[in-house]
């Protein structure tokens, strides 16, 4: 005789793993059909383990909510530069600027590396990254008068530009376009790594800052990423709205926006400085 049950299931039905009912005066005991209202119950009652159905957004993103909060986010940024440009005394300006910039990077990993932000997180995001351009817009156009006019004046003309190319087809955002964008911001990135360690040894580190042709090269190559980074942030906008992700995720988007703008920025500033300071 097997010992195992599902051979001994087998052996007395001639099935694997099903055993013999109980027997009655004329053969094996058959259970009664179920009822109608026991199918229905067992229909209605979900299979065990399922993960249960995802729950529709409440309301679904639209391009004036992106609109609209990245709106927000630039006064905020704003208000908050105009704060450490004009209320923060001399004196604190760079503790305002350091802990505006590390706040911000503290802030953004989480985001960037979550997926995940809210009207509480990128607001918060702003103004902290407000503080810290204030203080260094500050710094800039103490040392060259009206270059922040300029550089805001060249960020908002290069955004408007990427968005009319974006529009008019121009540009196609295909997933190789994005891994090229998304390759080349890394690179870019760790080359400013690499030149900001070197330069704790070297006077200059690689020369990516220090005002040279290599400097201006450099950041002319930046400010194209940025405004490729600005055209798939754009398309990623259009297709969120177009599959009908919930509104939420607006504020993510809307995030994404400021941070390219914020970069594009910069880049911007530090090339106008590097071409003042070259003429004078």
């Amino acid at each position: 005789m097997a010992s195992n049950p599902v051979l001994r299931g087998f052996e007395k039905t001639g099935r694997p793993g099903v055993a013999q009912g109980p027997s009655g005066p004329n053969g094996p005991i058959v259970p009664p059909p179920p009822s109608a209202d026991q199918l229905n119950q067992w229909y209605a009652q979900p299979s065990y383990g399922q993960p249960a159905p995802p729950v529709a957004p409440s309301r679904y993103l639209t391009l004036d909510d992106v609109v609209t909060r990245s709106v927000v986010l630039l006064a905020t940024v704003l208000v908050a530069a105009g704060f450490a440009w004009f209320v923060v005394p001399d004196s604190a300006a760079g503790a305002v600027v350091a802990i505006g910039f590390i706040g911000a990077l503290v802030l953004g990993l989480y985001m960037g590396f979550t997926g995940r932000a809210n009207a509480v997180t990128a607001i918060t995001y702003a103004a902290l990254q407000g503080l810290a351009l204030g203080g260094i817009s500050e710094l800039f156009n103490r040392a060259w008068p009206g270059i922040v006019v300029q550089a805001i004046t060249g960020t908002i003309m290069v955004a408007g530009g990427v968005l009319v190319v974006y529009k008019t087809g121009a540009v196609r955002v295909t997933p190789k376009f994005t891994k090229i964008v998304f390759a080349s911001t890394l690179g870019v990135l760790g080359l400013m790594v690499v030149n900001l360690v070197a330069s704790i040894f070297t006077d200059g580190g690689l020369g990516l800052r220090d005002g040279g042709a290599l400097a201006i090269g450099f950041s002319l190559l930046c400010i194209v990423i940025a405004a490729s980074n600005l055209i798939v942030d754009f398309d990623m906008i259009e297709q969120s709205v177009r599959r009908g992700v919930d509104e939420k995720v607006g504020w993510y988007l809307s995030w994404g926006i400021l941070v390219t703008l914020v970069w594009l920025y910069l880049e911007i500033l530090r090339l106008l400085s590097y071409l003042t300071g070259r003429n004078n």
